[in-house]
């Protein structure tokens, strides 16, 4: 086998400065979850089909099995460990998914809930909301708690205006 040199990289996770030396095949699902031991973010299929890994890359989302660590190299990454405050207040998002039920096994919880997130910056009708995470794999829910929780998350994040 042959040993690759390793890269050093920093980039901000969750608002904290973060420098490692790293194999340049590691994926940012696997950097997270190994070396920073931010284990919110899951690993599902591993081929960018499922949505349970994704996280924010500079204010996207995106699949973090699909992204080298060194392709984060200087960029800011929020997982779902980073929604919440400090004192441990969810995320409108968050508070939502769980008001809603828009969770049942919770496996794909965080990768859904930090697309939504990122979906919420615009206006959505529930179709909007149906395509805009069709990226994102649930065995449990049937999809319409989920639907529910992203447009009340949505509302409290002030994007939607409240139902009349």
């Amino acid at each position: 086998m042959t040993d690759f040199p390793t890269f050093a990289v920093s980039l901000t996770v969750n608002g904290r400065p973060v420098t490692a030396a790293v194999d340049p095949r590691t994926l940012l699902v696997r950097f997270l979850r190994e070396t920073l031991g931010l284990t919110g973010t899951h690993v599902g299929c591993e081929t960018s089909q499922c949505g349970a890994c994704v996280v924010h890359l500079d204010g996207r989302a995106v699949k973090a099995c699909s992204v080298l660590v060194v392709q984060a190299d200087g960029a800011e990454v929020v997982t779902i460990e980073g929604l919440a405050r400090a004192d441990g207040t969810l995320h409108p998002m968050q508070e939502a998914f769980r008001e809603h039920h828009g969770l049942q096994c919770g496996f794909c919880t965080p990768g859904m809930v930090m697309s939504a997130v990122a979906l919420a910056r615009g206006a959505l009708s529930d179709d909007q909301i149906r395509a805009g995470l069709e990226g994102n794999l649930c065995r449990c829910t049937g999809y319409q708690p989920i639907i529910r929780a992203v447009g009340a998350g949505a509302r409290a994040m002030s994007v939607l205006p409240d139902p009349d």
